[in-house]
């Protein structure tokens, strides 16, 4: 098991928790910290007139709450914010909201009580996540929205995903043998305040990002190696001399995963030491911008993945409640810290990021498919009849589409602030909105990819070179070419290539090639 609590959480322990459902239980300090926080503010709260717990929210704040009607306070803002539409949330999106509401609360500075903590661990070992909708809240005072319906899962109502299946709570707490959460203080409202969701959605978000960086980066080395094109576009000597760190990395990358190529040339070989005489070259001196500018292009895209996991790790491991229960220096403080421009300010640069990657592998698709740009291969990568067989024609389309889509979704979240609540959200963050366009714009991008490694691997083999790729892309040859076979007559591709996209989606490069990347 992974313990929670006393230490922060990382993208890796994240991964395994969500991606790879670990188990987790929580380590006995955090279970300390998170009672004495409960205990403070029950002690504090005696006589006291204190926002959330006697009082109404937002612009209700101002009428008084009597002792007796408390905990139907909190009943009433979970089942009054449940409200939300559209789609559900996939059941991994709604795990990685709830391990983030966790870890937040884990911190101590919630007071709720322990046996809320201790439901949510439980839920997340048995694979039960409340039912959440996409749309809702508008990333100020929160998610209140999603996790509105996170809390209503947790009191026993509503629908929960459950070992997959949409499933009633009372059925799933029935099954598992455990109770809803209690009312003790303001455990409706301590749910409610916070950026969880959106938070959750994007820690999910940069993992799929890291990943993608990765297969186009693979798959920007394969093209090099089909046209046998020139291997100092990613030397050291070239990419050091910029301080990008991207740039380095993703060039030092394709050296190494380049390596043992019997396709890539050396310049030298070739144009410098030998006097070259003809008067018109017939191989290209320098590739197309898609094939030599790979480091340049993805280098800023995996510099924006690696700061958005930095936002989201610090907010993962941020107190996002408001007010905040502050146990150490005995008071309570108002503000604003569930407010998610953090989030959805880094989700928008991400998505914009990712739109450029998807872009790229559009271009290096099209170049695949135009026998007068490459030069090397019949037109749509076409091993049948021309004229009579349509090659990868088809396919292009999909490929062409879904990247004008992701153009049209990177316009920006974070600037559409609309005032609501009466105006007392008056500026808002768009966070979860962010967030879920964010995941849309990855989505979009894996299809990209599939359609074209599916044209990859099939030109490879027009060209006989599959014997001759580095280990690494005939790795991932012998990967597409397991799901999409060599193909000559016409046939509907499309469970083909949706195979090929989720198989890329599921994997991580890096764990194929540790020691080299």
């Amino acid at each position: 098991m992974i313990s929670l609590g006393g230490k922060p959480l990382d993208l890796a322990v994240f991964e395994q928790i969500v991606l790879q459902e670990k188990e987790v239980t929580i380590s006995a300090p955090a279970i300390k910290d998170v009672t004495r926080s409960y205990d403070f503010l029950r002690s504090f709260s005696k006589d006291k007139l204190i926002y959330g717990i006697n009082t109404g929210f937002g612009p209700m704040a101002q009428y008084r709450i009597n002792d007796d009607d408390r905990k139907q306070l909190q009943y009433n803002l979970i089942r009054s914010h449940s409200s939300g539409m559209g789609q559900l949330l996939s059941p991994k999106h709604s795990r990685a909201m709830l391990l983030a509401r966790l870890n937040t609360m884990l911190l101590g500075y919630s007071g709720i009580h322990p046996d809320t903590v201790q439901l949510m661990t439980d839920l997340l070992n048995n694979e039960a996540y409340p039912c959440v909708y996409a749309h809702g809240g508008v990333g100020a005072s929160g998610d209140l929205v999603q996790l509105a319906h996170l809390a209503l899962g947790l009191i026993g109502e509503g629908n929960f995903w459950f070992k997959g299946k949409v499933t009633p709570a009372k059925e799933v707490f029935k099954k598992l043998g455990l109770k809803p959460m209690d009312i003790y203080i303001r455990e409706g409202l301590g749910m409610l305040n916070g950026t969880s969701a959106m938070t959750g959605i994007g820690g999910v978000n940069v993992i799929m990002a890291h990943r993608l960086v990765r297969w186009s980066m693979l798959m920007s080395l394969m093209v090099n190696e089909m046209m046998e094109a020139y291997d100092d576009h990613f030397s050291a000597e070239l990419n050091n001399v910029k301080q990008h760190r991207g740039q380095r990395a993703v060039a030092e990358w394709m050296r190494t995963l380049g390596n043992d190529s019997k396709l890539l040339r050396k310049r030298h070989e070739h144009l410098y030491d030998k006097k070259v005489t003809e008067d018109v070259i017939e191989d290209k001196v320098q590739e197309y911008y898609s094939l030599r500018c790979v480091p340049q292009i993805l280098g800023p895209v995996f510099d924006t993945v690696l700061n958005t996991e930095q936002v989201i790790i610090n907010e993962l491991n941020s107190v996002n409640d408001n007010p905040v229960v502050d146990r150490k220096n005995k008071n309570i403080f108002h503000g604003g810290n569930f407010h998610g421009d953090y989030i959805a300010l880094e989700m928008d640069k991400l998505k914009i990021a990712v739109t450029k990657l998807s872009m790229l592998a559009e271009r290096q698709l099209n170049f695949l498919l135009n026998p007068h740009l490459n030069q090397k291969l019949p037109p749509f990568a076409n091993a049948g009849k021309l004229g009579l067989n349509f090659g990868i024609q088809g396919m292009q389309y999909p490929a062409t589409s879904t990247v004008a889509e992701n153009q049209t979704l990177s316009n920006p979240m974070y600037i559409h602030s609309i005032p609501n609540n009466n105006d007392n959200q008056d500026i808002v963050s768009m966070g979860c909105n962010a967030a879920m366009m964010c995941s849309r714009v990855i989505d979009n991008a894996y299809e990209v990819l599939a359609v074209e490694a599916v044209a990859l691997v099939q030109a490879i083999d027009l060209r006989g070179f599959s014997n001759k790729l580095a280990p690494s892309t005939k790795w991932m040859y012998n990967g597409v070419r397991k799901l999409f076979p060599f193909f000559k007559e016409d046939f509907s591709a499309s469970n083909n290539l949706q195979q090929v996209k989720e198989w890329m989606a599921e994997t991580d490069i890096i764990a194929q090639f540790k020691n080299k990347i």
